[in-house]
């Protein structure tokens, strides 16, 4: 990594000048050792180490699938639809609440189709009782969290899709242990069931809904948990099949309500867009320039900003979804000006109306390199980003008094 001040001229290519009075504090890692390849740039780990996998669960299978092992173990198809109901409408997994199973048998064939995947550790709760943080143990000892969030008309879901990440990011808590292993399509989607068992037990507190869907459930999920989603592609579109399928094969759930982040996976994002399932795509872009971007999000050193930007732009032109480019606000780190300048500049000259940035104040941390942006300097990166045409809505943060950001509490634990 670099020293914690840098320069830079103070013109730039195509016009875009940058401020001449802002410090340029580098990336660094604090209180751990970055892992580096021989050549001493930061290790990506685009495979896992540990590839074992938890059995097989109903949620793994489509509808089709769950009927025909239940022929193996010689019942009737027609179960997988009562095993599904109770699964993704009723979210339990108790055999005592199947009345319309047989007892004989019940227990052993709940076993057989829903093998254990999370347990609770721990839950914290906002003061106001608006949003949850969940600490989950896998099957293997693996540690991975969710966060559930009320907002009016709506509740989210931020899921994990890996144990551990290997995109990293010298800022982010998950990247620090590097990667364990992939989360199975059943893991992912158990997150979502058991945070709808919470939100039907009466759990989750804060603002009522006020309009925006019916019934008290998860509506809205994020893949910006632990983990880089499209490094475990296959089965993080598994889970997104199963999001959407209608009950009782599935959730329900609409592709719209459902955003994929990547720090830039050019090869799986241009997949995702032929997927023909109408996600919302956001980039974790957080730097436009490649000289900071090497640093701050190591994978840019396969995939540069242009190239993960003409991605996210190539998303657009195939879905018709306008995407989002992810922006955390780092204090003298990215927030300067003609950064936001250069910004708008480059999605501009792909065209208009096709992209829409947050910017994401870091949760502060005092004395640290990686603190959040002061108010004043905020309001002048949006205002540069709104003036150049590009719509910008500063992110509603959650969860800071319970370690909101993800990583945080299994690092902890």
């Amino acid at each position: 990594m670099r020293g914690a001040e840098g320069t830079r001229p103070a013109q730039l290519s195509g016009g875009v000048v940058r401020e001449n009075n802002r410090n340029q504090v580098r990336p660094a890692t604090e209180g751990w050792e970055q892992q580096t390849t021989s050549e001493g740039r930061p290790l990506l780990q685009f495979k896992s180490s540990r590839v074992s996998q938890p059995p097989a669960h109903l949620a793994d299978l489509t509808l089709e699938e769950r009927q025909a092992k239940l022929k193996e173990l010689g019942l009737p198809a027609f179960r997988a639809k009562q095993l599904s109901v109770h699964y993704f409408q009723h979210y339990t997994t108790d055999p005592e609440r199947m009345t319309d199973l047989p007892a004989t048998g019940r227990e052993e064939l709940v076993s057989a189709m829903f093998p254990k995947l999370l347990t609770e550790v721990k839950r914290l709760v906002t003061d106001n009782g608006d949003t949850i943080k969940f600490l989950w143990r896998l099957f293997d000892g693996s540690l991975v969290e969710s966060v559930l969030m009320r907002y009016p008309g709506r509740i989210t879901l931020c899921v994990s899709s890996q144990c551990g990440c290997g995109m990293n990011c010298p800022f982010c808590a998950t990247g620090q242990a590097g990667l364990t292993r992939n989360m199975s399509a059943a893991e992912i989607l158990d997150q979502i069931v058991q945070a709808n068992r919470v939100i039907a037990e009466g759990g989750l507190g804060g603002l009522r809904r006020d309009g925006g869907h019916d019934a008290e459930r998860v509506t809205n999920i994020v893949f910006m948990g632990m983990g880089e989603p499209l490094a475990n592609y296959k089965r993080v579109m598994n889970a997104v099949h199963r999001m959407v399928a209608p009950a009782p094969e599935g959730l329900g759930m609409s592709a719209r309500n459902i955003t994929v982040s990547t720090v830039g996976l050019v090869p799986a994002i241009n997949k995702l867009a032929d997927e023909n399932i109408p996600v919302t795509f956001a980039l974790s872009l957080h730097a436009p320039d490649d000289e900071l971007r090497d640093d701050l999000i190591p994978v840019n050193s396969r995939w540069k900003v242009d190239e993960a930007i003409d991605a996210a732009y190539g998303y657009y032109k195939k879905t018709g979804r306008r995407v989002s480019i992810e922006y955390a606000l780092i204090k003298d780190m990215n927030d300067h000006a003609w950064r936001a300048a250069l910004l708008a500049k480059k999605l501009n000259s792909r065209g208009r109306g096709w992209v829409h940035v947050n910017p994401i104040p870091l949760n502060p941390t005092p004395g640290s390199i990686w603190t959040s942006s002061e108010p004043s300097v905020t309001r002048v990166f949006i205002q540069t980003l709104e003036d150049a045409g590009i719509p910008a809505t500063l992110r509603d943060t959650r969860g800071k008094e319970i370690d909101g950001a993800c990583g945080q509490l299994a690092a902890a634990e």
